[in-house]
């Protein structure tokens, strides 16, 4: 348990805090974009919370708050040196706290899912990191136009995402696509939107999320995105509960690295299962 003569104190993060907590998911191999922290911050400048033992920060977790009644936590990390001491369980304790009364989703690594559980998460589904080099020269279906998202209107594009996610994140979205290092391109077909995917660079593998598609024909739009990094592996991580997007991976050359659970302290929210081939980020949804 913690020393009492220590100081521990848990307070909203800065934006420099930010910067330290990609480095510590980078140590864990989550392998977070480089330039995620710009995207993270603004969406709720008060859902980061880190612990700092004596003035030192030591603890972090992300509790932000999507319309009145969601929330998503992640960034739930100890450095490895203090684990098992309770500085992490405090930190838990108050992230979980600023989402009091909403609908809490995350996504969990193994060694954490029991944990989850005997805080009242119920395990949703489960998501598998597919990494590689896929093909670069596969074609959209006929009649499906591959465009940059930024040139849909916004509305569109927010709309799409609601699909996919439980609540409205229009400030998270607008960021996600718009922020240095990405490629973010749509699928069109006679003026209805088929697909979304979005690239980003990393520290290894590119990432690709969100990626939806209204078929596996249009969610090889893979493809389009993965030439815009050339030479290097991407990464998506695929739901298990959409059959054909593990089927895709595969398909593409892709294989698992790397696995999570989504889990949440109530039902599963309705969404387009069958439309969602690859979750945005497992820090913020």
């Amino acid at each position: 348990m913690p020393n009492p003569v220590e100081d521990f104190e848990i307070t909203a993060a800065s934006a420099e805090d930010i910067v330290t907590v990609g480095e510590w998911a980078h140590e864990e191999g989550w392998n977070p974009g480089l330039t995620d922290g710009g995207v993270f911050f603004p969406t709720d400048p008060g859902g980061f919370l880190i612990g700092r033992l004596d003035g030192v920060p030591v603890t972090s977790v992300s509790v932000v708050r999507y319309g009145p009644d969601h929330g998503f936590l992640g960034f739930y990390l100890t450095r490895p040196h203090l684990r098992g001491q309770g500085y992490g369980l405090r930190t838990w304790q108050a992230g979980t706290a600023r989402l009091s009364g909403r609908t809490i989703g995350l996504d969990g690594v193994p060694a954490q899912q029991d944990n989850y559980r005997r805080s009242g998460f119920v395990t949703c589904w489960s998501n598998a990191r597919y990494e590689g080099t896929p093909p670069t020269d596969i074609a959209p279906p006929p009649g499906t136009a591959l465009v940059d998202a930024r040139s849909v209107p916004f509305a569109r594009l927010a709309a799409y995402d609601r699909r996919f996610f439980p609540a409205a994140r229009d400030g998270f979205l607008a960021a996600w696509i718009t922020a240095p290092g990405r490629t973010a391109l749509a699928a069109v077909r006679d003026g209805e939107l088929q697909g979304l995917a979005v690239l980003r660079a990393c520290r290894a593998a590119s990432r690709i999320g969100p990626l939806y598609a209204a078929s596996p024909q249009v969610a090889a739009l893979v493809s389009a995105v993965a030439a815009t990094a050339p030479d290097r592996p991407v990464a998506v991580d695929v739901p298990d509960i959409n059959p054909a997007a593990v089927r895709l991976a595969g398909e593409l050359g892709l294989t698992p690295s790397f696995d999570t659970a989504r889990m949440y302290t109530g039902p599963a929210p309705v969404i387009d299962r069958g439309g969602y081939y690859g979750i945005t980020s497992l820090e913020l949804g």
